[in-house]
Order: structure tokens, then sequence, then C-alpha cells
């Protein structure tokens, strides 16, 4: 009876020796696929992208932005930041400088949404969201607002948001504040009226919490139409 007692304790001991093993085995597997993300900002993407690289990781530019500090095709912001422990294979996002803002933001108000694309382009600035709304008095698809505003000194993108006159007559309403909510919230709420949800563009600002809206269009107390288009500029 001892000796089946012993042998039973033996195998109960060798048994979980073999467990401890194994999950210590599993320890070092997961975590020597780990890695700390490296510091990227003021790379070139090509120096980024091979720095990522070394370390199993990819890299995707996001975004641009104008930034007086950081030279034109260099790296601005990144996410994860640095020293972050990520896998390996994970997608690293940046957004690269465009350098100091060098066009002047035209004045399209007034334009044909078409006149005003191109003089947009000749400019080497880009569309952002449109967002259309009756207004009485302005002619159909004209611009009748643009965000940044005519000859802005301290856009943080390359991109213009218009705003365009439609003819459609249906119900207007007026546009309520959705600054500093959760984009969960605001587009929750924009579809419960009956609104569209358009361009959604993340911008970095450490101004206040990540994920928080920081820019509406149209703007809050403009009037906009049942089923208008309702976009919106967030913190990253």
């Amino acid at each position: 009876m001892r000796r089946l007692i012993r042998y039973f304790l033996l195998g109960l001991t060798l048994l979980l020796v073999s467990l401890a093993s194994a999950l210590l085995s599993m320890r070092f597997a997961i975590h020597g696929r780990e890695v700390r993300v490296p510091q990227l900002q003021g790379l070139t993407p090509a120096d980024a992208e091979r720095v990522a690289g070394s370390e199993g990781l990819i890299l995707f530019v996001e975004n641009r932005f104008y930034s007086p500090g950081v030279p034109e095709g260099h790296i601005v912001t990144q996410a994860p930041p640095p020293e972050t422990k990520v896998r390996r294979g994970w997608k690293i996002r940046v957004a690269a400088s465009l350098g100091p803002q060098r066009s002047g933001i035209p004045n399209v108000i007034g334009q044909s949404e078409r006149v005003a694309e191109i003089n947009i382009s000749r400019r080497g600035l880009e569309i952002g969201a449109i967002a259309t709304i009756r207004m009485p008095g302005a002619a159909p698809q004209t611009v009748v607002a643009q965000n940044p505003p005519p000859d802005a000194k301290n856009a943080l993108s390359p991109k213009i948001t218009l705003v365009v006159a439609s003819s459609d007559s249906s119900q207007m309403y007026v546009m309520p504040s959705f600054v500093e909510r959760s984009a969960a919230d605001a587009t929750v709420a924009i579809q419960q009226a009956g609104f569209t949800l358009g361009r959604v563009e993340l911008v970095p600002d450490a101004s206040g919490a990540s994920g928080t809206i920081i820019r509406q269009f149209p703007p809050a107390g403009q009037k906009i139409a049942a089923g208008g288009t309702v976009s919106f500029i967030m913190r990253k």
C-alpha cells in the first residue's frame, strides 16, 4: 500500500513539473514575440520603415500635417508611442510632416463646388469633407462656408472642408454642438435625428481627451436640412 502511495505521489510530482515547464515555455514563447515600438518621429518614412521592419513591425503613413518644427517629409506623430510593447507584425500608424504652411488658404466662398475644387487643387491643397445645407438666397451648389477660413495661417491639414448650398426644400434644423463629445455619442445622436454621418478625420491634439470631437461641419447654430451630412474632426 505504501509503495502504491509513493508511486502515486511520484507520478503527481512529475505531472506538476511537466505542467510548470509547459506554462513557462508558453510564457517565453508569448513574450518572445513582443517588441518595443521604436522612436520613429523625426525620421523619413523610408528610414522609419527600415527601423520598424527590423523589429518585425509594419509602417503605415496614415496622414499628413503642417508642422513648423518638423522638416517636410519626416514623421511628426506615431501611434503607438515609442517604448510601447506590441506583438511582431503590429501596424505602426504615422503622420508625415508637410513642413511649415506655405500655401495660403484661398477664398472659395461664393464659387460653385466644381470651381472651388479646381482652385483648391491648384494651390496644392485637398478637398476634405463636403457638407450640404439649404440656405435661402444662396445659389444652389455654391460654397457658403469653408474651413479653414480664407487666408488662415495656422492650418493643421492641407484639407479644406466646404459647406455647399443645396436646392433641397426639405425641413430645416439648427445644428447642436457636438464639440468635446465622444464620437460614439455624436454618431448615435445624428443618426437618431435622421442625419447622415460624413467624413470623420483624426488629427493630433493634446489639448483634450483622445476620441473627442474638436470641430464639426456644419458648425453649431448653422441650419441643416433633414437628412443632411454631418462631418467631424476628432482628436487622435
